[in-house]
């Protein structure tokens, strides 16, 4: 699950990591209000939307006082704000975060996340701080510093201060970087995240370091140990048709081509949507129905799939292993009487009763195609979804 910056930052700051003074305003007036309480000369108005990028998108912007703060905020309030990470569709932005004026010396970057590959946490770090992290570690990936972490130790200090030496940090700002990475590590363990980073990570004249920015991903399948967080989820900046799908507790993903998967398992799902690229299409979406398909779980992914005008064709690609196959047959046969399917419909079933599945599609009088493989089936669809 993903948070705003300022929901973000109020969890940190449970944690003692060092965030700038701020609060979150609905109208310009708010902001203009929050900006005569922080009694800075300036303030930052920051538009709250789960995308990166905002700044060079007009979302953030420097105010001079708390009326230029309620003009900024008018003008950033309701604008459709694209980034690179929104997609030419852009994203509506609905709240501003107003922050307190820093007197700003440098900019880093410092996140953690799980390295799968040694099976670590790993603490990331880079004195390119307020850049596309993705684009140093492209074109410079020598200043990343890395410093991966015992599960059953922790982050140990000797490893902050590793890397707040590696970031060139001296004095008081070493002393605050070292005070801000275990801070940081214990807010990231304690709320269970899956991502935590700050970009950019500051350091003030003074020496002070604090959290300029904060995103802030929860590991999803932890959601049940921190129900207050569900109040922080903000329906507006998810896909509508994932929103959805998590209702019928479907596993689905949309993407941006025109072939509809509706697949068992999540391996068999990524393995599908594989051969459809291979076979020179482009999959739609990720949908795991899970290990027990039956009628209504059918019903409810058809439904799904088809409120996306894009999708042209649908390939049903089921393995029968805990659900025998002539019992998913049947609960396609059901759905597809409820649905009005408005695109050619290819059906791949394989695994116990598979014959009789076989059988059952034939003699139902659906407009589908039955495939005998998964390549043939990837083939058809491909061809369905061309053609259509």
């Amino acid at each position: 699950m993903n948070i705003h910056e300022y929901q973000g930052k109020a969890l940190l700051k449970q944690f003692g990591v060092a965030v700038p003074e701020g609060k979150i305003a609905e109208t310009p007036e708010e902001a203009e209000k929050i900006a005569q309480e922080l009694g800075t000369d300036v303030v930052v108005v920051k538009a709250q939307i789960h995308a990166g990028g905002r700044g060079k998108g007009g979302g953030v912007k420097l105010a001079k006082g708390p009326a230029d703060a309620k003009k900024i905020a008018g003008e950033i309030l309701g604008m459709n704000l694209v980034t690179h990470q929104t997609g030419p569709e852009g994203k509506k932005v609905r709240k501003v975060l107003v922050e307190q004026g820093l007197d700003i010396a440098h900019e880093y970057y410092v996140g953690i996340t799980l390295d799968r590959s040694v099976g670590q946490l790993v603490v990331m770090a880079s004195t390119e701080g307020g850049v596309e992290i993705e684009k140093v570690a492209e074109e410079t990936p020598e200043k990343i510093i890395k410093e991966w972490i015992d599960p059953v130790a922790g982050l140990r200090p000797a490893q902050a201060r590793e890397i707040a030496f590696a970031l060139g940090l001296s004095g008081s700002a070493f002393k605050n970087a070292v005070k801000f990475l275990d801070a940081l590590y214990k807010a990231y363990m304690a709320s269970d995240a899956s991502l935590a980073e700050i970009n950019p990570l500051v350091v003030t004249k003074g020496g002070d370091v604090l959290a300029l920015d904060a995103k802030i991903n929860f590991d999803d399948n932890a959601l049940y140990r921190h129900p207050d967080y569900a109040e922080w989820r903000d329906l507006n900046e998810e896909e509508p048709l994932e929103v959805e799908a998590g209702k019928f507790n479907l596993n689905y993903i949309k993407l941006d081509g025109n072939v509809g998967c509706m697949v068992n398992g999540a391996g068999l799902a990524m393995g599908t949507m594989d051969i459809i690229k291979l076979a020179g299409g482009e999959p739609a979406n990720f949908l795991d129905v899970g290990g027990s398909a039956n009628a209504e779980t059918v019903e409810n992914g058809f439904r799904i799939i088809l409120s996306d005008p894009n999708v042209k064709a649908i390939l049903i690609n089921i393995f029968g292993g805990i659900v025998r196959c002539d019992r998913v047959a049947r609960g396609v046969i059901q759905a597809a009487e409820n649905v009005h399917i408005t695109v050619p419909l290819v059906v791949r079933l394989e695994g116990t009763n598979a014959k009789e599945a076989a059988e059952l599609l034939a003699e139902s009088g659906l407009e589908l195609q039955v495939a005998t493989s998964i390549e043939d089936a990837a083939q058809k669809v491909v061809s369905a979804a061309e053609a259509a």
